[in-house]
């Protein structure tokens, strides 16, 4: 087991960041870590890295205990954090150098022209960090947990700040590094995570609401529809949020899109409240839910 995580929780005074989260990940998975903002995504991931204590539970990295042996997880992690810290005022390769000489890697020169290519910084490596854009100084931070060959790797918003063609490449980057190492990824790209994870990890209000694979997540989690439907004139949110086996409902005037149970018959009662309301539908469309509507579903209160 390369993540295992028993019953950990974080408080910050009287908020509960994370209460008493459960998962673990076996090696060779990559698994997307997902949540609104304040969720206790951040956290977590500080925790396992050996950045913050937790204040009850235990997790391990590689069957280490992250706090009897802190060091030793350290050498075996790689993290890259939401806000990269870097030393803009270093070259690139110099920046790497310094990297590779805290975590004493051997053949030094030799592995940070491996993470310079493999990270996309050719062009770049001559340059002081301060000079490059927001994407480049991104895979300086990628580059960074990659330099002592970690067998987890922990990211947190790795293709923040890319261009559409970067974030392609460091998606296959991160695809390619899934086969030899253990990733845990958060990220607000839902598509991100149905190109690149095997697993998909939900933690809201600091717990965990779903931990399936992406193509159950995809399928609907729960066996729920989604329906788009167009009225023929205005009519009121309320009335469909009325509707038996209702779930969430999103529009407002005519067009409207939303989730129902599956064996709900939701068709039967829009076409019976039009009739009621004398109003009439123009076009009803019934599709797979995607993953940024499951996970509305599940993170809204």
């Amino acid at each position: 087991m390369s993540i295992l995580v028993q019953n950990l929780s974080k408080i910050y005074g009287n908020q509960k960041a994370i209460d008493s989260i459960n998962f673990e990940i076996e090696k060779g998975q990559v698994v997307g870590f997902l949540g609104p903002n304040g969720a206790g995504k951040s956290t977590t991931m500080k925790i396992l890295t050996c950045f913050i204590p937790q204040t009850s539970g235990k997790a391990f990295v590689n069957g280490l205990d992250i706090e009897e042996n802190s060091i030793e997880v350290r050498r075996q992690l790689g993290y890259l954090p939401e806000h990269n810290p870097l030393y803009l005022d270093m070259y690139v390769k110099e920046y790497l150098s310094f990297v590779a000489d805290v975590f004493k890697v051997k053949q030094k020169k030799k592995r940070i022209a491996e993470c310079i290519e493999i990270t996309g910084l050719t062009l770049e490596h001559r340059k002081k960090i301060g000079q490059l854009s927001k994407g480049y100084r991104q895979r300086v931070g990628l580059a960074q947990a990659l330099i002592h060959d970690p067998s987890v790797l922990i990211l947190d918003e790795p293709t923040s700040g890319l261009d559409p063609n970067q974030v392609v490449e460091i998606r296959q980057l991160i695809k390619n590094l899934g086969k030899e190492k253990t990733v845990l990824l958060s990220t607000h790209q839902l598509t991100e995570v149905e190109a690149i994870c095997d697993r998909a990890i939900i933690i809201n209000h600091g717990a965990i609401v779903a931990d399936k694979p992406t193509n159950e997540l995809k399928s609907g989690l729960d066996k729920q529809t989604t329906i788009d439907v167009i009225f023929g004139n205005s009519i009121r949110k309320a009335l469909i949020e009325k509707l038996p086996g209702i779930r969430s409902v999103s529009g407002e005037g005519v067009e409207f899109t939303l989730t129902a149970e599956i064996n709900s018959k939701i068709q039967e009662a829009l076409f019976s409240l039009a009739v009621k309301e004398g109003n009439n539908i123009l076009s009803m469309n019934q599709r797979q839910t995607s993953l940024e509507e499951v996970f509305k579903t599940l993170t809204t209160e």
